[in-house]
């Protein structure tokens, strides 16, 4: 049996991971500036998180949700607590489009509304409902409906306004920075009135956090940096580093009922006890405030460059812009100097979602090699 051919792959095959860096077959060492999409958190095989999983594995691998697990719960004291959504309710599903398909129909559920106000660029997931709410037409296929969407520019405030103003939305949704759609940032003033729009119009406001969120921004959740509550938010890359694992964070009246939401693998007891260590290790390494640290270090380096047109982001997560496609440059800090980093939607972003653990001495690895490759190189 073939693979289903959908992911153009690099040539690397990494073996084993520790901290910031990956390693092949034959011992060469890569530095890891992208977390395989954002979503090596606390590192690679971090030790705690690796003992965790061992001793549950021990115990109890899995059992599904007819049982109690108070794993569970655990889970969600401690996600609460580190969070500041404490008296909020927690879904624990597999990915983050099942993150964001459970929120959708939590709102819809909720509000009896179907409609949805999302903005251009931005990326929820590839299935239906996910889909439905991503600005990329490639993913969808005739089976995807799309029609009760609408696609807003991201920091007008008036459209926003006027798209709302017919009491017929269920939600609102926005991620904490644009991710895919190559590092865009919602401004601190949008944020605070799509709250305001949504509290007056019986809006739900979701916030999709998947990947700005759990430390990587330097606040736990980007959208914090603007002093808002969502009704909503989705969470899943960094919440397992690496074990499948997501969670839909909603509002105390929001009311769930039997049957309403399910999942066969969501809450498992390797993913609680996989997501809690990670949570341990945030704590305990301070690793939100290294994100905002490191994260503010290395665009400061990134602004001595004069190749680059902008540099955008907020922690570790970081997009560089320049004037010519990326995809050159992205390979040859592959093949030259062994630093692997993303992309995005915009092809002249080179995206950077490096572990939050990763210090001083990884950024200058990271600014020598850009800069080498940019003055030995012309991309025009």
């Amino acid at each position: 049996m073939e693979l289903f051919d959908v992911y153009p792959l690099l040539d690397l095959e990494p073996i084993k991971g520790r901290g910031a860096y990956v390693y092949t077959e034959n011992g060469t060492k890569y530095l890891d500036f992208y977390g395989g999409h954002g979503v090596i958190s606390v590192g690679h095989s971090h030790p705690h998180y690796i003992e965790a999983i061992e001793t549950q594995l021990q115990k109890l691998g899995f059992y599904s949700n007819s049982v109690a697990n108070p794993l569970q719960q655990e889970l969600a004291d401690k996600l609460g607590t580190l969070s500041d959504y404490g008296n909020y309710q927690l879904f624990l599903s597999n990915s983050g489009a099942e993150a964001n398909e459970n929120a959708l129909k939590a709102a819809s559920f909720h509000n009896g509304r179907s409609k949805v106000v999302t903005f251009k660029k931005s990326f929820h997931g590839r299935t239906s409902a996910a889909i439905g709410i991503t600005d990329n037409e490639k993913y969808s296929a005739p089976i995807n409906e799309r029609s009760k969407t609408t696609f807003l520019e991201l920091n007008d405030t008036e459209t926003l306004r006027q798209e709302l103003a017919d009491y017929e939305t269920c939600a609102v949704v926005i991620e904490g920075i644009q991710g895919i759609g190559g590092i865009h940032i919602p401004e601190v003033d949008y944020f605070k009135k799509i709250r305001e729009l949504c509290s007056q119009t019986g809006t739900l406001l979701i916030i999709d956090e998947i990947q700005s969120g759990y430390g990587r921004s330097g606040r736990f959740f980007a959208h914090q940096h603007a002093g808002i509550e969502a009704d909503i938010v989705t969470v899943a890359k960094g919440m397992g580093n690496g074990f499948p694992v997501a969670g839909t964070i909603i509002h105390p009246d929001i009311e769930a009922f039997h049957g309403e939401l399910g999942s066969t693998f969501g809450g498992n007891h390797l993913a609680c006890a996989a997501a809690t260590s990670v949570l341990d290790i945030l704590e305990n390494e301070e690793l939100t405030q290294n994100a905002a640290t490191t994260g503010q270090q290395l665009k400061d380096e990134l602004s001595t460059l004069s190749a680059i047109e902008e540099i955008r982001g907020l922690g570790l997560m970081i997009g560089i812009e320049f004037d010519f496609p990326i995809n050159e440059l992205r390979s040859q800090l592959i093949k030259n100097h062994h630093i692997l980093t993303g992309v995005s939607s915009n092809p002249n972003v080179l995206r950077l979602l490096p572990p939050l653990s990763i210090g001083l001495d990884e950024i200058n690895q990271f600014i020598d090699a850009l800069q080498t490759v940019l003055k030995n190189s012309n991309f025009a």
